[in-house]
């Protein structure tokens, strides 16, 4: 419940701190003194849209508070736990805006976004203006209001769910399938690509065994020579070799070491130094007996080298990567052929989640073909209380699975008949602009019963009823202020008159300086106001009379 509201610099209010009760009640005021400033700045506490302009003139900025107690709405007091804003029982709510235009919002002293206030202020408050029963008539609005009055919103977020996943599946399917033509293009080219590469079956490191191979091969007439000129050096030579002279050197340094002992590491290192010949040597010979011209193996080495050379320029990369790219070919075919696969799951996958939502909005077709029936009959016997006794009220509701939506599958018509012998017809081309209000308040009234906000704004919503009907009308919101919080900003004395409480607007100008305020009446300052809206500025014994029958005590 909304129990105060500040407002400094806004507009042409210089400053209004206002308390507030729970009931109905009544705002008034002259034309031209700005009635629905304080739901305009309400609305900006509640996260509207703010601008430059609403500062008040030679002001630095606007800054508007609103104090809501909480006790009795649960889903405002479990928002603020949720986002860490939580202070006991009560909740304040904050908004500057500059003459730069720039806005700041606060929740119970913590800076927040707008979208945040905005979030908390729709379970908060629910404001109906002067023309939402010209929004009635299109169908979105008229599904929102029979939704609001029905209160099944678990079924309305199983819908959402349920239709966000299939369209979820279904992009992710045209997707894959945009991409089709072109995959099947990579593909064909792949398996060619890889089968080419399957037939030449280059192994990892191989390439490099084969060059190294084929340059032995390629050489092999001079390493022989080189290797068996080498040997003979070392160790075959009859007149020299290395062999041969180490161990003449041995000798003799054998004999020296017999005369001087200090020489027994030079014996060492000779004797380590022939075995290190001996064991070259040996090698050698090994090596340059494996030695063979083999033109076969050569000419075999040398296609293979060359057609690996090939497909590496054919691949654009180089021979070594050659089998690394091979296998990367191949493990892109593999994941096509996955790709595939996961299409056709995809399908299967889309098909249910399409039957899933399609009974959720089966279940919540039957639940508005429950409410849509009873609130049939609740709109019907407002209307005829409203001066319309012939009127009839039905809602054609149709449920056409092809039009499935995150809503639901369901189209909706306020259908209406206001006079004896006509059949019904939609809404937008039956009534006139009177019936139009009436019809559009009845149903603001009924829905607003159901709605879970705490506090309910009508702003002017009466416009285009007089007599009696606006008396009826004034009975309705105060009957609505018995369970739920009910401001309305009217201009008819029968209307006013039902108000627990009674808010009065003025406007003072003095010299170039203009200023709004709002008082609460009591007393005769009401009656003397009630008065005035239905004599206009002269009040006589009469119209007193007359107003003082109208107050509701």
């Amino acid at each position: 419940m909304l129990t105060q509201l500040t407002v400094s610099h806004f507009a042409i209010v210089k400053f209004l701190e206002l308390d507030f009760c729970a009931g109905m009640t009544s705002i008034t005021g002259e034309t031209g003194a700005g009635k629905s400033i304080a739901i305009d700045a309400l609305g900006l506490c509640l996260g509207g849209r703010g601008e430059a302009s609403m500062v008040r003139a030679g002001a630095e900025r606007a800054e508007l508070s609103a104090r809501f107690e909480l006790s009795a709405i649960p889903a405002a007091r479990q928002w603020l736990k949720d986002n860490a804003l939580e202070n006991d029982e009560e909740c304040i709510l904050r908004r500057t805006i500059s003459t730069e235009g720039r806005s700041r919002a606060w929740i119970n002293g913590h800076p927040v976004p707008l979208a945040q206030l905005k979030s908390l202020g729709e379970l908060l408050v629910s404001i109906h203006g002067q023309h939402a029963h010209h929004s009635m008539l299109h169908g979105d609005v008229q599904l929102d209001l029979l939704d609001q009055y029905a209160g099944h919103q678990r079924l309305i977020d199983d819908c959402r769910r349920g239709y966000q996943r299939w369209k979820e599946i279904d992009s992710a399917i045209e997707r894959l399938e945009q991409a089709q033509s072109q995959r099947q293009a990579r593909a064909q080219l792949l398996e060619y690509q890889v089968q080419e590469l399957d037939e030449f079956s280059l192994q990892p490191g191989e390439f490099e065994q084969i060059e190294l191979e084929h340059k032995r091969l390629a050489n092999s007439g001079s390493l022989m020579e080189q290797s068996q000129r080498a040997l003979y050096l070392l160790s075959e030579g009859e007149d020299v070799s290395v062999q041969s002279l180490l161990s003449q050197a041995i000798s003799e340094v054998e004999s020296l070491h017999g005369n001087d002992p200090s020489l027994s590491n030079v014996l060492t290192m000779l004797h380590e130094g022939i075995i290190q010949i001996q064991e070259s040597s040996n090698e050698l010979d090994a090596y340059h007996s494996k030695l063979e011209l083999d033109p076969e193996r050569f000419h075999e080495l040398e296609q293979r080298l060359s057609r690996a050379m090939s497909l590496a320029r054919k691949h654009q990369v180089p021979p070594s990567d050659l089998a690394a790219h091979h296998q990367s070919l191949a493990d892109e075919l593999v994941q096509m052929a996955g790709d595939d696969d996961q299409l056709q799951q995809l399908h299967r996958e889309r098909q249910l989640a399409r039957e899933e939502v399609s009974a959720a909005a089966l279940k919540l077709h039957k639940s508005r073909q429950r409410y849509a029936k009873e609130l049939d009959k609740l709109v019907t016997a407002n209307m005829k209380a409203l001066a319309m006794p012939h009127a009839r009220f039905q809602i054609d509701l149709q449920h056409q699975p092809e039009r499935l939506s995150a809503e639901g599958a369901d189209r909706v018509q306020f259908m209406v008949c206001t006079n004896p012998g006509q059949p019904m017809q939609p809404l937008a081309r039956t009534a006139s602009g009177g019936e139009l209000s009436r019809i559009g308040l009845a149903i603001q009234v009924i829905t607003a019963r159901k709605v879970a906000t705490p506090t309910l704004i009508f702003d002017e919503v009466d416009v285009g009823i007089s007599g009696p009907t606006a008396a009826v009308v004034g009975r309705m919101l105060r009957q609505l202020g018995q369970s739920t919080q009910v401001f309305c900003v009217t201009h008819l004395p029968q209307v006013a008159g039902n108000g627990h409480q009674h808010m009065f607007v003025s406007k003072q100008t003095q010299g170039r300086s203009t200023e709004t305020q709002m008082l609460p009446l009591q007393g005769e300052a009401r009656i003397d106001e009630l008065a005035r809206l239905l004599g206009g500025d002269v009040i006589t014994d009469n119209t007193r009379a007359n107003a003082s029958e109208l107050l509701v005590h």
